[in-house]
């Protein structure tokens, strides 16, 4: 008897557009330098957990969260582009480090007037460094926190 393993679905991380990496205007996530993954443009600045499972950390400028899912997968969810010179001013974290978190709980919410103000992309990325392969189940999309957009 061959055993498989389960598939994984990560939902999307913001109601928004959904869109591929190689979209994002910068290289290291469009060139998956960091993983695969997805991102979500157009959204309202709200950020969601795309998985039940715990913080491993925060990046002290409050633009990118690391989570382990309960299915062991790392994800790295990275909010804006170029941000980091803002030194945390657009985010308001709703979590901490080492907190279990419910898939679509709200982990943060993003400044998108500060941000625009700062001529920033407001882009919400998620990846996963580990992860050999993943397709997006939605492509360029209008899609909502509830959705399943990423399989693993």
């Amino acid at each position: 008897m061959r055993l498989f393993k389960k598939k994984r679905v990560l939902k999307a991380v913001a109601n928004g557009q959904l869109i591929p990496l190689e979209e994002v205007n910068d290289a290291v996530f469009s060139q998956k330098m960091m993983g695969i993954g997805f991102a979500i443009i157009n959204h309202s600045g709200q950020v969601y957990s795309p998985v039940s499972g715990k913080i491993l950390s925060i990046f002290p400028t409050l633009h990118a969260i690391t989570l382990e899912s309960e299915a062991g997968d790392t994800l790295l969810i990275h909010m804006g582009l170029e941000t980091v010179d803002l030194k945390g001013a657009p985010f308001s974290l709703l979590a901490a480090e080492g907190e279990t978190v419910e898939c679509g709980q709200k982990l943060a919410e993003m400044n998108l007037a500060m941000l625009k103000d700062e001529r920033k992309d407001s882009v919400v990325i998620v990846v996963l460094p580990e992860a050999a392969k993943g397709d997006m189940i939605k492509d360029r999309k209008q899609v909502s926190i509830e959705d399943d957009v990423f399989k693993l």
